[in-house]
């Protein structure tokens, strides 16, 4: 036994020259910001102001006081609706293309994974601008009258009712491609020899997917879940670029990140101070929340031993 161990620290060793790189990478932009955000959410003030050691008031007054209260809630649900809206219609939508994909009586499958793949490689603030002239009746108003199609003549974005749901479908529509790929690579990596059992059994298509391809891709399933669930709640060029930082209109649109940013970088209304000790505490019980969330996915869907 004791052999073994020396024979493994031996060999971690010996690769230790080439992990440490990127080991360094992780410690100083991914470890060192994560532990001075939980230090930070600790104290109160700045570095031109001082700062003062306030303990876990700022949580207190993050789920109590209203002016943060308020908002932290009303973010916290936004950006939950943001996230289902991917997963309902990003992944799935995803999903179903890749089966279509990668089934062998598709043609010019390569001309359609351009075409859903093409939205992911533009600037958010580009396709985030364009769906905002797209959605101003006042610009496409005359042009979808001449269509007969004015029952979308709507200020979907100024409207409380729908401006979140077209955030997030805009959302969808550009970083689709990115589970189809995803999704794609793992059906092609199912044997043959599934399919064919399969089919001398007489099962159908749907009977096909439903009991041999979707179970077999359940890790990358998983790992799409997690993925779209950490950048959601990370989520704030796609409202900056359509609505504003205060998740207009009022306040609909606001997610964590808009909040975060209104609260640590730029200032709350109507104050306008920034509170980096307020911004951490956002930012360290985010963090909290996007552990509880991705533990217990990763249990339920990556394959055991």
């Amino acid at each position: 036994m004791i052999k073994r161990l020396r024979t493994d620290l031996v060999t971690g060793l010996r690769w230790l020259p080439y992990l440490a790189p990127a080991l360094l990478f992780y410690l100083v932009f991914m470890a060192f910001p994560l532990l001075d955000s939980l230090r930070l959410s600790l104290y109160t003030g700045s570095i031109s102001s001082g700062r003062t050691f306030v303990g876990l008031e700022n949580f207190k007054k993050l789920f109590t006081v209203a002016q943060y209260a308020d908002r932290y809630k009303e973010a916290f649900g936004h950006t939950l609706y943001f996230f289902l809206i991917h997963m309902l219609v990003q992944n799935c939508l995803g999903i179903l293309f890749a089966t279509l994909l990668t089934n062998k009586t598709m043609k010019a499958v390569r001309f359609y994974q351009t075409v859903i793949f093409i939205p992911v490689t533009l600037a958010v603030l580009v396709t985030g601008y364009l769906w905002k002239l797209l959605l101003n009746p006042v610009w496409t108003g005359p042009f979808l009258q001449r269509l007969h199609l004015g029952f979308l003549v709507h200020p979907w974005l100024g409207n409380r009712a729908t401006a979140l749901t077209c955030v997030a479908l805009v959302s969808c529509w550009q970083w689709i491609g990115i589970p189809t790929m995803m999704f794609v690579a793992a059906l092609q990596n199912i044997s043959e020899d599934f399919f064919e059992v399969a089919a001398l059994e007489g099962a159908h298509e749907l009977q096909i997917f439903w009991h041999i391809k979707l179970p077999l891709i359940r890790p990358v399933v998983g790992m799409i879940a997690i993925l779209t669930f950490v950048n959601n709640f990370n989520a704030f060029d796609v409202v900056f670029a359509m609505e504003n930082v205060n998740g207009a209109p009022n306040y609909a649109t606001d997610l964590i990140g808009t909040l975060f940013y209104r609260l640590g970088i730029a200032g709350q209304h109507p104050v306008g101070i920034p509170e980096p000790g307020m911004g951490s505490a956002l930012a360290t019980v985010t963090f909290f929340v996007l552990c509880l969330g991705v533990l217990p996915v990763l249990h339920l869907t990556q394959e055991r031993d």
